[in-house]
């Protein structure tokens, strides 16, 4: 449960080593830069430093002609010798993007060439039942010939009164749904009339203009056009897809190189400038300090001012959580609830003990723990889900409390061979289903919650004493009084309903009296203590009214928490009940279904049951056990870095 130590860098120079300050630290992937700001309080004088970002046009040609070449855009390790400078970047990125836009040029116009004749060929398609001698007719002066499509059901409405049609020559070639594709010649002079004829019989002129040639001879040109067409489209998209495959990593490359130098380059925009002179400000791991202090002070006019952040809480420094490989997949939930400020807590650990053991004992079942590690290792290792790695141990936790339970995949007698055969013990050693354990598993649970409740509290005063807070680490409900009032409550009652002990005698009354009288003060105890000039509250009398109020919040919250815990007795006992009802749907459904109904049974209860164990362990987290020692109000450390993939 340990946060590593974050130094406060302060770097001074002369502008013309800025952007080399930035590349520095944008490499270095541990800087996290800062408002100059807030770090001095008097900038008068300074301004924001501005320029482009000259890694900007190198970027958007590669961009560009990755998505030609349909690469992905992402960002990849590179080979350590791999570092072009920005002569080198923007020279590949002008040659790369004019040979793939040459190319991407001439299967453009491959491409409308080939629609163009595909179309042209489609509707040509339409009149090559023609038998006509079309060539003579178009030559002829005075006749004009004209193609297309209309509406079936014109058909019967020609020669009739309204469409006479002697000057005509009508030749219907082709039905297609609801239309019919169809020629007509006309002469020249008739031409108008025509036009408005078939116009009021909703004729659409086809799209290629005049026939110059018969549609038999058309449709076969086209038709080779387009082959023709179509091979030369393949060869340009062959070529693209090969030098895609054949250059892809060293293009990635590039633009991963590209990318990190212009995110370093960010840096740039949090500097301000006074002269010829520049001051930045930010974070450091202090792992890798005293290599990055070394390297910035190595160019000319450079100066490094180096603090410890648990020396600057006032500039709020950010928070680098560091954690054992055991705890670490359980940081995803510290981290949700957000990491701790300078001198608290990092609560990994404690929920890594608590959620692994709570949600074992609420999800006892060896079959369906399996079940849960196998889940949480296909999320982790094939999806790299955080909550996978969460699973896992989880799983393993729900293994062995369902040994103890002897549950197997909802069968209750699933470990008696073991306890009976093997070790030759009269029944395993928590039977759920005995009416006699039920009791007993509801005041475990309800111990189970009144112990970590205390150990909230401890982690409380010890958090509060870390940060100088006295006041809250005695006085606060959830302080030395605090865990006194609660702590001997729960002892008295823990005497009266297991050990037949009474141990609230007038002494031991009177402890929790004191303790509560103490707590109802808190606030102006806790103002004292801490020498604040204002410990006292305007009005007494009003104090102690508002506090009467508070104080059965108080009460009630201490009551709410312990009996939230009940919610672990609930699932273990709802488990055994659900499998259960399982197993009476699948003898009610006969043999046949027998195990199909059981199988099925098992994977919905199972699922459901991970789904709400998780969520109820985190809500004891979170609202029972975190709202009493942690606040989750620190700054994450996030350095500038690129997001790297695998090749």
């Amino acid at each position: 449960m340990s946060v590593e130590n974050i130094k406060a860098f302060s770097i001074i120079g002369h502008k013309s080593v800025l952007d080399q300050v930035c590349l520095i630290l944008g490499k270095s992937k541990i800087f996290q830069p800062d408002e100059v700001s807030t770090f001095y309080s008097n900038v008068n004088g300074f301004n924001r430093v501005t320029a482009q970002n000259k890694y900007s046009e190198p970027m958007s040609r590669i961009l560009n002609a990755m998505k030609i070449l349909s690469i992905e855009p992402r960002y990849i390790h590179t080979k350590k010798r791999f570092k072009p400078d920005y002569e080198t970047i923007d020279e590949y990125s002008k040659r790369l993007i004019d040979k793939i836009q040459a190319l991407e040029n001439k299967r453009s116009e491959l491409q409308k060439e080939y629609n163009e004749c595909k179309r042209a060929r489609e509707e040509t398609s339409h009149f090559v039942s023609i038998n006509r001698n079309i060539e003579e007719l178009l030559e002829m002066e005075y006749v004009k010939a004209v193609f297309g499509r209309m509406p079936k059901e014109n058909l019967k409405k020609l020669g009739t009164e309204n469409f006479k049609m002697d000057y005509i020559e009508f030749i219907p070639c082709m039905e297609e749904g609801p239309y019919v594709w169809a020629a007509y010649f006309v002469p020249v002079t008739m031409y108008e009339k025509a036009e408005r004829l078939f116009s009021r019989l909703y004729l659409e002129k086809s799209t290629f203009g005049e026939m110059d040639e018969s549609p038999e001879k058309r449709y076969q040109r086209l038709k080779a056009d387009v082959e023709k067409l179509k091979v030369k489209l393949d060869q340009i998209n062959e070529k693209l897809k090969n030098y895609s495959k054949e250059k892809e990593k060293k293009i990635l490359s590039y633009y991963t190189k590209a990318a990190e130098y212009s995110l370093s380059l960010t840096i740039r925009t949090h500097a301000l400038e006074r002269g010829d002179s520049f001051c930045l400000t930010g974070w450091v791991s202090e792992t890798e300090a005293v290599s990055i202090r070394k390297q910035l002070e190595s160019l000319d006019s450079v100066e490094v001012s180096v603090t410890n952040g648990n020396d600057e809480k006032d500039l709020n420094p950010p928070v680098k959580l560091k954690n054992i490989f055991l705890t670490r997949p359980f940081q995803f939930y510290t981290e949700m609830y957000g990491v701790p400020k300078y001198k608290e807590i990092d609560p990994t650990a404690f929920i890594a003990i608590t959620y692994f053991t709570l949600f074992g004992i609420m999800f006892g079942d060896v079959g369906h723990g399996l079940c849960v590690i196998l889940a949480g290792a296909f999320m982790w290792f094939n999806r790299k889900m955080a909550i996978g790695k969460i699973l896992m141990p989880c799983g393993f936790s729900g293994m062995i409390f369902g040994a103890l339970y002897g549950s197997v995949f909802g069968y209750e007698t699933g470990m008696d061979w073991f306890y009976k055969g093997i070790l030759h013990m009269q029944e395993k050693p928590i039977e759920v289903m005995s009416s006699e354990w039920t009791s007993q598993i509801l005041l475990f649970a309800v111990g189970i919650g009144m112990a970590l409740l205390c150990v909230a509290m401890l982690l409380n005063i010890y958090t509060s004493i870390r940060q100088g807070n006295i006041g809250k680490a005695v006085f606060d409900t959830s302080g030395f009084f605090g865990l006194v009032f609660y702590g001997m409550l729960c002892a008295g009652l823990a005497g009266l309903m297991i050990f037949n002990t009474n141990l609230f005698s007038a002494p031991y009354i009177a402890v929790i009296a004191i303790a509560f009288i103490i707590i109802f003060f808190r606030e102006p105890l806790s103002k004292l203590v801490n020498k604040e000039k204002d410990w006292k509250p305007e009005s007494w009398g009003g104090f102690i009214v508002e506090n009467l109020f508070e104080s059965i919040e108080v009460l009630l919250s201490y009551v709410s928490n312990t009996m939230s815990f009940l919610r672990v007795a609930a699932f273990v006992l709802v488990h055994a009940g659900m499998m259960q009802v399982v197993f009476t749907l699948a003898e009610t459904a006969g043999p046949a279904a027998y195990y199909p109904v059981v199988v099925l049974g098992n994977l919905l209860v199972c699922a459901l049951e991970a789904l709400l164990v998780s969520i109820q362990v985190l809500r004891l987290e979170y609202y029972e056990m975190f709202s009493r020692f942690y606040s989750g109000e620190g700054r994450p450390y996030e350095p500038i870095k690129l997001s790297l993939v695998k090749n």
